[in-house]
């Protein structure tokens, strides 16, 4: 019985990702930006939040600065659930999106 109320459940769940931004940093060359997903599958949220706290805690992550990571829920558009920037992300954000001041 449990099975099938998981089965009947399981399509009107979110799915969740987890996306990396890099931005890479060059002087007198434009700013690069790379992203890389990992999508996980619907109700999985658990695995979700596992492999971003890998993700963030990661020595790599912080020596790679500037980075952003995200959780994100994808259910009817998409919603940051946790988030987290090391180095100038910010900044950089303005300069790839041309709102620089």
């Amino acid at each position: 019985m449990k099975k099938l109320l998981q089965k009947v459940v399981k399509p009107f769940q979110a799915k969740y990702e987890v996306v990396c931004t890099t931005y890479q940093v060059i002087p007198g060359l434009p700013v690069n930006k790379n992203e890389s997903r990992h999508q996980f599958e619907r109700g999985a949220v658990v695995e979700a939040r596992d492999f971003y706290t890998k993700v963030v805690s990661s020595d790599m992550t912080r020596t790679m600065a500037p980075v952003e990571v995200q959780l994100r829920k994808i259910y009817l558009g998409g919603k940051t659930i946790e988030q987290a920037e090391f180095g100038p992300v910010a900044q950089l954000r303005q300069v790839v999106n041309g709102k620089k001041k």
